[in-house]
């Protein structure tokens, strides 16, 4: 076992279920979406997914036609990807997420999602996506600066509807930056996904009327200014 396995348990089936059914595709078409757009601006082609045994990215990107590596923590995280793995659409390895078995620059862009919260050497984890990224890394955190805070109180509801809740850690934004500018990083686009707590589109279970919601919260400019989890683009300063 490495030192940080997160991942595993957002590869399992068991986590998979959270994002069944209409308002589970909703959210993550958003973070498609959002990910995708970000990618086609940047005009990378080579990109590695860091825990991304989940599929939540590496799926519609693969199918998309972009060259994915998906750098996992254990065997059994290929499992939500293993058609595309088993079909050359995809490249599986397993490897330590804070010491990544890659050299320096190997990808135009690195992603990480659904660990850098539940990653407890998560200096160590940014100093690795900075290490193996050419141009950018675009990761998901959820933020103390919006309505998780009220996390804590939300938590019981949430261990309840989901069942295998695992405690998170909240960021703030600059905590972050800071971090990255350590490896000459600098703060890009940065999307609130959602302004509701995701756990509460879970317990309305009605896509219409969540979509409707985070629509009128977005226009509102909420989504922008407290929106949780954010998707953040890091930017290499030197292309040296």
């Amino acid at each position: 076992m490495f030192p940080e396995t997160a991942d595993i348990e957002t590869s399992s089936e068991e986590y998979a279920a959270r994002f069944a059914g209409p308002t589970g595709a909703w959210m993550l078409q958003i973070q498609e979406t959002i990910v995708r757009d970000l990618l086609k601006s940047l005009k990378v082609t080579i990109v590695l997914d860091v825990g991304g045994g989940h599929g939540q990215l590496a799926l519609p990107l693969c199918r998309a036609g972009f060259p994915v590596t998906v750098v996992a923590s254990a065997e059994s995280c290929r499992r939500q990807i293993s058609p595309l793995v088993d079909s050359g659409q995809c490249r599986f390895v397993v490897g330590n997420l804070i010491e990544l078995p890659f050299s320096d620059r190997s990808f135009d862009a690195v992603l990480c999602f659904r660990l850098m919260s539940h990653c407890e050497r998560w200096p160590q984890l940014i100093r690795e996506l900075c290490r193996v990224a050419r141009q950018a890394v675009i990761f998901d955190y959820p933020t103390s600066q919006s309505l998780n805070r009220l996390a804590p109180q939300l938590f019981g509801a949430k261990k309840k509807l989901e069942g295998n809740t695992r405690t998170f850690r909240l960021f703030r934004h600059d905590e972050l930056a800071h971090e990255f500018i350590k490896h000459d990083f600098r703060a890009g686009r940065r999307i609130g996904q959602f302004f509701l707590p995701m756990v509460l589109h879970r317990m309305l279970k009605c896509q219409p009327l969540s979509a409707t919601l985070e629509s009128a919260c977005r226009g509102t400019g909420l989504s922008r200014r407290w929106g949780s989890p954010v998707i953040l683009e890091m930017l290499r300063e030197s292309k040296r």
